[in-house]
């Protein structure tokens, strides 16, 4: 039976049920079939496994999707429940921020002014602040993260690391439709005309990560980009598996990010390159 708490005290109470390891799945609600993964994952491995649910204005900037973002906790619970999630943790905001915004927020430091970072001005500040609470008030052993959000995963296997947090910090692959879209809470912004242009992005993906030398990845992914009319791309990038540049041989990552309508989407995917004499 999944329980479903919204204060500390409550969450406090169940966490003192656990049996051993605990798991954790953050997520902002809406839930999809990337976010069942993450639960499938932690649930093969630990007994004990909590999901919050919580959408935080702190990664939101001013001109993005805070007050629209769905809201969707009835359905969120019967997802957890057909799981096995053992807690959901459906907080608050003055459950997570009791003494309102925090003055104290994490740095991302230089790998959050990229990219990402580089768009959204202030988001992985915020998103690492709220991450550092809840990986806190869950007691998490481990913590899953979909790769779908890279630049997120690499920053928060940092933190956890630099400041030694004792958790470990889990990635799994992205979770896509039958016609390789990403799975994303955004993708039900997207009109039909607006879901087929966005295919170009995993597209891009794809023939990009079918290249081994460097040269040729940005320029096959970028072609296809070029020809969809209704992608305005933000950014497209090649780099090391670490975000880092791009080694001439060896494990990488193609990233993009771009625009379809008013919709922001992201995706990623891991290629492996060599550079031939």
């Amino acid at each position: 039976m999944t329980a479903l708490v919204h204060t500390r005290a409550e969450l406090a109470a169940e966490l003192d049920k656990a049996p051993g390891e605990i798991a954790v799945v953050m997520t902002m609600g809406a839930l999809h079939e990337g976010h069942r993964q993450l639960m499938r994952v932690a649930r093969k491995r630990s007994a004990f496994v909590v999901v919050t649910i919580f959408v935080n204005p702190l990664q939101f900037g001013p001109n993005e999707d805070f007050e629209k973002y769905p809201r969707t906790l009835d359905d969120d619970l019967e997802a957890c429940r057909a799981e096995g999630v053992t807690v959901v943790f459906a907080p608050s905001r003055d459950d997570v921020y009791p003494g309102g915004a925090p003055s104290i927020t994490m740095n991302p430091g230089p790998l959050g002014e990229i990219l990402e970072g580089a768009s959204r001005p202030g988001h992985f500040s915020g998103m690492l602040t709220v991450v550092q609470k809840l990986l806190m008030l869950t007691r998490a052993d481990v913590a899953y993260f979909g790769e779908k959000d890279y630049q997120q995963l690499a920053l928060i296997r940092r933190m956890a690391g630099d400041l030694e947090l004792g958790v470990e910090i889990t990635g799994v692959p992205t979770v896509r439709e039958k016609d390789g879209l990403a799975l994303s809470s955004r993708n039900r912004y997207l009109s039909p005309d607006q879901r087929l242009a966005a295919l170009a992005l995993s597209r891009a993906l794809r023939e990009g990560a079918a290249q081994s030398d460097p040269e040729v990845v940005l320029a096959a992914a970028g072609k296809i980009l070029e020809e969809e009319p209704g992608v305005r791309v933000d950014y497209l990038a090649l780099t090391g598996s670490d975000l880092g540049p791009a080694p001439e041989s060896g494990d990488a990552r193609l990233l993009v990010a771009a625009r379809v309508g008013s919709t922001r989407l992201i995706d990623n995917v891991p290629l492996t390159l060599r550079k031939d004499a």
